[in-house]
């Protein structure tokens, strides 16, 4: 059963602009370091933060809070395997939120899937419970 749907749409140019004007303490407050470390090894670097935080947007939402009620931008991550596929990690306030909303008996999932087209960034979160067997 879908417990919650979330997307985001994020300007990546306006990403940029607070990178620069605001550089370690934006990257710091928001992004995990493994986040930071994937964003800057790659050739478009704020069009990676962008995404990151299109998806830390869209997660939010489909936790039902928005960034409100004790969630901290570092309490979803966003990591890849090695396909290049995204995954989401929720830990503190955010883990919680998903403990309290996966019913009895089920395992919360978090599918993420991330996109861009200059000057565009768009995360969705889609938050599955499954049945345990």
């Amino acid at each position: 059963m879908i417990l919650g749907v979330g997307t985001d749409l994020c300007n990546i140019d306006r990403i940029a602009g607070v990178l620069e004007r605001h550089g370690a303490r934006f990257r710091n407050r928001v992004f995990t370091e493994v986040e930071q470390a994937r964003a800057e090894r790659r050739a478009d670097v704020a069009g990676t933060y962008a995404k990151r935080w299109a998806a830390k947007e869209a997660c939010s939402k489909a936790l039902g809070t928005g960034l409100r009620m004790g969630i901290s931008w570092r309490d979803m991550a966003v990591s890849n395997l090695a396909s290049g596929q995204p995954v989401m990690h929720l830990t503190g306030w955010a883990a919680d939120r998903l403990a309290a909303m996966t019913p009895p008996g089920h395992v919360a999932i978090v599918h993420v899937t991330l996109t861009d087209d200059h000057p565009w960034a768009q995360a969705f979160v889609v938050i599955e419970a499954r049945a345990l067997a």
